[in-house]
């Protein structure tokens, strides 16, 4: 405390502070609040608090919008409000006090004959501050004391006589300290006895609605995304926003301005570097140049990036000054973004050509620490690609440019990788990357590459990684080409390899195994090995690893509907191919090459129960696939689908064409070879060629069981009812083909016993298969006989089974045929968003996309996306077809 023995001047004296000089007037008043303030009522609401608590303290950054929001809450209270800004000269005690004793003055808040101000410059007396208290205390209601940028205040004394006062003055007083930085007071004490009251940077924020409402004042009206993405890159900043703004609304189209506009050139520079750089140290300042490179950094990253060893000391002071850095726990902190921009500029002004070497220390350290991403990314910032691919190779990861989820982004990053990066890593990365895109040619030569370097080198554990992700990429290749013997023996490898890696390093990458399982189930399902494919790639569809594995599941949940379908099991099929789309969509995949299988199978199913519209729209969609699909496997499943569609639609051509050639395989599959040959045989018979109809049928083998079935009806409507008897005693079901099969050959014997003369015979097939085709919705066999079975359904007996949903029903107790059976439910789960509810309802009432765009403030596109997305869902493609299919599904 001061030893000014109490002397002070009376208040008559106290016009001028203890220095001589007269009073400053404006550090009393409340600062004024421009026309484009916006006042926050959760804010306001917050502040009132004060009004119970000793100490309030608003802590944030500059241009938080502190000393704005203290002075509006101050000016409308009721109480007597006592302002006072600080300023740097405020450090000799006396002149502190001098100016708080005038704002009490000032405000009315003191009796006429309460003791005067301190009078000596230097320090003041226990004495006078015990009398201030103890009027304090005395009286009725408290006066509220701002001390608005506090920071300033660095005189150790003067906190504890502020301390003194407060704690001495009870219910008298409420002091509120705007500040910076975190005050030099006992605040523990205080919120243990729950005596204050806090908002802080995060609270002062804007929200979007808040920023949405601070733009209209200043005379901008942007999108909602638009304001989102200002509120984001600022951080909700309040001067970010304001100067922002000011800038935009110069702009004939503020939308772009704001999108576009460069923070190191602008008035927000100029404000954070006079309010924040300015002032700090050379160390301070160098600390912030360098780290302005990272995302986020701790100490020991730091330290690394400096050179140094007193990161850790300074960013704790930073933090603490409110210096536009963020604390996000565990040592770590980021800079503001806008911060950051300013800074890197900044840095390649000031330290030109030192930013690739800043983020390979970064890179090195992170890599040393285990942090895989942001080694990738500063690894390939700084240039060195062999060090991003030997961290991504040597973490196991080199799956996730496989997975879908940021698989985009990870691979954007080694766009840059040039010939200097030769380590086998870097081949695989190029290899991979090469194969994610279906660029069979060169992702092959890469990794031909790759295997050469990897056998020359010699045998260490460090290279178990690298041999077990070339494994993957060979699992994949086999694949892509149709190569199954060389999916096996990869799968063989890597089982070997596996033992030679720690057990945490395949725990923390499960996309690896699952991706190799999918590669393995879909080059034996391709070689029709039904089983085999099954047990490894139901395995795969139930991997654990969350949205890490989430892709390799989905496409194995497509493999496995695929078999179910070409082993006639329709529903069964349907059912796991809804599962594979809506596990994709449910995490937001994109569609990447083969990951359109499972809508593939639905569009099959929907051509055989005859629902054609929708086998159209699914295949619409899986249309939009990438032209160089290069995967065997759903390359045939499309084909089997669309020539089986166009031919029921009597396009016989086209579907023929539509059949085949498939993509150049090593090994040819059954039943892809099959279902092309049935196809073709369909076509010529339709064309009334039946010779060449049945030569064609010369390569379909008994054990394509659903292709068997079809072929023999063929047969017999070609006049060869002893040939497709032969055939249909070659078919080995085994009890593992379902519904399709049995209906087939059903009905294929039924024509055969029809045409003989035996209908008791033929009837009693028809009825069978009526029986087992009515639990599939299993139509297209029986509108593809021919005329031969409508006397047969036209029976009592058959009529009442096909009854419904093969033929019209009649309502009961008339003679007039029933309304058409409507279509059944989306083959999709039908989940509209919010937003595309809304796109409906304004097309329900015939708006246009343009009018809708204006009154939802979304752009037009945004719109077409919102109506695409609609219509793949509800399986339509029309608007009115939407508005009807919502309402039916209760979406309106």
């Amino acid at each position: 405390m001061g030893t000014a023995e109490g002397r002070a001047r009376t208040p008559a004296a106290a016009g001028t502070d203890p220095v001589g000089d007269p009073y400053l007037r404006t550090r009393f008043a409340l600062p004024a609040r421009p026309a484009t303030f916006l006042r926050r009522q959760r804010l306001v609401v917050h502040l009132n608090e004060a009004l119970r608590t000793p100490l309030t303290v608003v802590n944030g950054a500059a241009g938080a919008g502190k000393t704005l929001l203290a002075a509006d809450w101050a000016a409308g209270l009721r109480l007597p409000v006592a302002w006072l800004t600080v300023e740097a000269g405020d450090q000799r005690p006396g002149v502190f006090w001098a100016y708080v004793f005038e704002s009490l003055r000032v405000c009315e808040a003191r009796a006429g004959g309460a003791a005067g101000a301190p009078a000596d410059a230097g320090g003041v007396g226990r004495g006078l501050l015990s009398s201030l208290a103890a009027e304090l205390d005395a009286r009725d209601r408290p006066v509220v004391l701002v001390l608005d940028e506090w920071e300033r205040m660095v005189c150790a004394e003067v906190h504890e006589q502020v301390e003194f006062v407060l704690h001495h003055a009870g219910q008298g007083l409420r002091l509120v300290l705007v500040t910076r930085t975190e005050p030099l007071l006992p605040l523990h004490r205080y919120r243990a006895a729950d005596e204050l009251t806090e908002i802080r940077g995060a609270e002062l924020s804007f929200t979007p609605e808040e920023a949405g409402e601070l733009l209209r004042l200043h005379g901008l009206r942007l999108p909602e995304p638009a304001t989102a993405a200002l509120v984001d890159r600022t951080r909700g900043w309040a001067a970010g926003l304001r100067l922002s703004a000011l800038a935009a609304r110069e702009s004939t189209d503020p939308e772009q301005y704001l999108k576009r506009f460069e923070a190191d050139h602008s008035t927000v520079a100029d404000f954070l570097l006079g309010e924040v750089l300015k002032g700090r140290t050379e160390e301070e300042q160098d600390l912030l140049l360098r780290v302005s490179v990272l995302d986020r950094f701790c100490p020991d990253l730091a330290d690394a990036l400096t050179l140094r060893t007193d990161a850790g000391s300074l960013l704790a002071g930073l933090h603490r000054d409110n210096a536009f850095i963020e604390r996000l726990g565990h040592s770590w902190y980021r800079l503001h973004p806008l911060f950051r921009e300013i800074l890197r500029a900044h840095l390649r002004e000031r330290l030109p050509g030192v930013e690739p070497e800043l983020h390979l220390r970064a890179a090195r350290w992170l890599r040393r620490s285990g942090f895989l991403p942001e080694t990738l990314a500063h690894g390939a910032a700084g240039g060195d690609f062999d060090l991003a691919a030997g961290a991504l190779v040597d973490d196991l990861a080199i799956g996730q440019l496989f997975t879908g989820l940021g698989s985009e982004g990870l691979a954007q990053l080694f766009t840059g990788m040039g010939p200097e990066a030769a380590s086998p890593a870097s081949e695989l990365v190029r290899a991979a990357g090469a194969l994610a895109r279906r660029d069979l040619g060169h992702g092959l030569d890469r990794l031909r590459r790759a295997q050469d370097q990897l056998s020359d080198a010699e045998d260490s554990p460090g290279l178990a990684a690298a041999r077990l992700s070339c494994t993957l990429l060979e699992a994949l290749a086999a694949r892509l080409t149709g190569c199954p013997p060389r999916a096996e023996q990869a799968a063989v490898t890597a089982e070997e390899l596996r033992r030679d890696l720690p057990d945490h390093l395949l725990e923390e990458h499960p996309e690896l195994t699952c991706l190799l399982m999918t590669h393995v189930g879909s080059a034996r399902l391709w070689e029709g090995r039904f089983d085999d494919a099954r047990a490894v790639l139901a395995r795969a569809a139930e991997a654990c690893g969350g949205s890490a594995t989430v892709l390799p599941r989905a496409e194995s949940m497509g493999h496995l509907a695929l078999i179910d379908y070409l082993s006639g099991w329709l529903g069964q099929a349907e059912r796991r191919a809804l599962a594979a789309v809506s596990e994709a969509e449910r995490a937001g995949l994109p569609r990447p090459p083969g990951a359109g299988l499972g809508r593939l199978v639905l569009a099959a199913v929907a051509v055989d129960r005859q629902e054609l519209d929708r086998a159209r729209v699914l295949l619409d969609e899986t249309a939009l696939l990438p032209a160089r699909e290069h995967d065997p496997v759903p390359t045939a499943a499309r084909a089997l689908a669309l020539s089986r569609l166009l031919l029921d639609d009597g396009e016989t051509h086209a579907a023929a064409e539509a059949a085949g050639p498939f993509v150049s395989a090593a090994v040819t599959s059954p039943w892809a070879e099959s279902h092309a040959a049935v196809v073709r045989s369909a076509a010529c018979l339709a064309d009334a060629r039946p010779d060449e109809a049945v030569r064609l049928l010369d390569g379909v083998p008994g054990d394509q069981p659903v292709c068997a079935v079809e072929a023999a009806a063929i047969q017999v409507a070609a006049g060869r009812p002893r040939a497709a008897a032969e055939l249909l005693g070659t078919v080995r079901a085994e009890g593992r083909t379902g519904p399709a099969v049995s209906v087939g050959a059903a009905l294929a014997r039924a024509r055969a016993a029809q045409e003989s003369g035996d209908t008791a015979t033929a009837r009693r097939l028809v009825a069978r298969a009526l029986l087992d085709a009515r639990r599939e919705r299993l139509r297209r066999p029986f509108l593809r006989t021919g005329d031969w079975i409508k006397p047969l359904l036209a029976t009592a007996s058959l009529h009442e089974l096909a009854e419904g949903w093969l033929l019209p029903g009649r309502p009961r107790g008339t003679g007039r045929p029933a309304r058409p059976v409507p279509d059944q439910a989306p083959l999709v789960p039908v989940e509209l968003s919010a937003r595309e509810r809304d796109v409906l309802r304004r097309l329900a009432r015939l708006m246009t996309t343009e009018e809708i765009a204006a009154d939802l403030y979304v752009s037009v596109n945004t719109v077409k996306t919102h109506l695409k997305s609609a219509y793949r869902k509800l399986a339509v493609n029309r608007r009115s077809d939407a508005v009807h299919r919502a309402r039916e599904l209760g979406q309106l």
